[in-house]
């Protein structure tokens, strides 16, 4: 009787397709990421199956008309569908080890186990990386890399997407420095009031900022916390009172977990992470940015999965293996001009800087 075996290179892909999975669910920002346009960062996988350098993320803003009721005719006043798009371009992200068990490591998918751990927790890394660099980006450039008049430029787009501390007036119209500036480590940190102003300018901007639907009929948004405004939201007097006397009791209770803090239908997660301004605020503080998030707010795009690569060398002493992926992750915008990419708007990411001084 002869036994069925699995071929070696099935064996390999069923690895491969388990470690994606893995290294995906175990992100921070996992649980915000779909593949539907409901999600904080929605995925698209178009490209794995076919050649191309960028997917196309389509971007249709809620109807905004009255429509008709009664017997009036509604031929002729219908409401044109306000859509725009953003092509996500992705690149090649790989790395590699080396393992030098000889006698441990005798076959690919041993090598791999052996490595799984190390190449893992560089994927995860350069990911929630990434996703950080998308957060903060300003059209595409990376924050620290973009120039004062790309910063202006982009504030005077995204007027209505942007708080400096508790006021709106505290911003400068098309001077982000000068905005920076007007935040001061008194009334700026962040607390509830703040988050509140946050999340109401988000749902008056033009169009708005759609928040993620849970449940059938929930609205949630969610802020990614610089760990030092995060501190300071949880030390403020009405987030400790809500969470004495609102929250759950017992060792669950978020005083104990350190855990999100819920105020507002806005979901607050603490990324440490997210880096500081030095010496950009009122005084020479530090200042910390913080990004409210509802539907769409970036888009992740694979073109291919991640998937391992074997070598050996040194007369087979050196067993190496390399993991590699090709994808991309932007924030996504779009154009408020007759092209998409006319004074560009982010989509979904409202932006918040708050005073953030280190620790005494």
């Amino acid at each position: 009787m002869a036994d069925t075996t699995t071929a070696a290179g099935l064996v390999v892909q069923q690895w491969d397709e388990r470690f994606f999975e893995e290294y995906v669910r175990s992100s921070r920002f996992a649980r915000y990421m779909g593949a539907d346009d409901n999600a904080v960062i929605h995925i698209k996988e178009n490209l794995t199956k076919k050649p191309g350098d960028r997917i196309t993320f389509a971007l249709v803003h809620d109807l905004s008309g009255s429509g008709v009721t009664g017997n009036a005719v509604l031929e002729g006043n219908e409401e044109a569908l306000d859509t725009r798009s953003h092509a996500v371009t992705v690149n090649v992200a790989r790395h590699g080890v080396v393992v030098t068990e000889l006698e441990e490591q005798k076959s690919a998918v041993s090598l791999r186990d052996a490595a799984r751990a190390r190449l893992k927790g560089w994927a995860l890394k350069q990911l929630r990386g990434d996703i950080i660099t998308a957060l903060g980006s300003i059209d595409g450039v990376a924050f620290a890399a973009a120039t004062a008049t790309q910063k202006n430029t982009w504030l005077t787009n995204n007027a209505d997407r942007v708080l400096f501390g508790a006021a709106a007036a505290n911003r400068v119209a098309g001077n982000h420095a000068g905005s920076l500036l007007n935040v001061d480590n008194a009334a700026d940190t962040l607390s509830p009031g703040m988050i509140s102003l946050a999340k109401r300018l988000a749902q008056a901007a033009s169009p708005a900022i759609r928040p993620v639907t849970a449940n059938e009929d929930e609205e949630w948004f969610v802020l990614f916390a610089q760990p030092r405004a995060f501190r300071d939201l949880k030390n403020h007097a009405d987030m400790l009172a809500a969470n004495r006397d609102a929250m759950q009791r017992g060792k669950d209770n978020p005083m104990f977990t350190g855990g999100d803090l819920i105020w507002d239908g806005v979901i607050v997660k603490e990324v440490p992470e997210i880096g500081f301004l030095a010496g950009a605020g009122a005084g020479g503080i530090d200042i910390a940015p913080n990004y409210l998030c509802g539907a769409q707010s970036l888009g992740l795009a694979w073109a291919q999965r991640t998937r391992t690569i074997t070598q050996e060398n040194d007369y087979e002493f050196r067993h190496g293996v390399a993991v590699q992926e090709i994808r991309g992750v932007e924030k996504l915008r779009f154009g408020t001009g007759i092209a998409d990419t006319d004074a560009p708007r982010d989509h979904g990411v409202f932006t918040l800087f708050t005073a953030g001084v280190a620790d005494a």
